[in-house]
């Protein structure tokens, strides 16, 4: 991590949770990208 420069103000750095829908939403996505690649293997293999 970096540190910050003498003298310089520690800002606190605040990051927003993550939305609990596009947490579903990449799940999703996931998902269904692994179910492509299996099917894919199976359906070319």
């Amino acid at each position: 991590m970096s540190t910050p420069a003498p003298g310089a103000p520690e800002l606190p750095r605040y990051e927003p949770p993550p939305s609990v829908g596009r947490l579903v939403l990449w799940i999703l996505l996931f998902v269904f990208a692994a179910a492509v690649v299996v099917l894919g293997g199976v359906y070319f293999g």
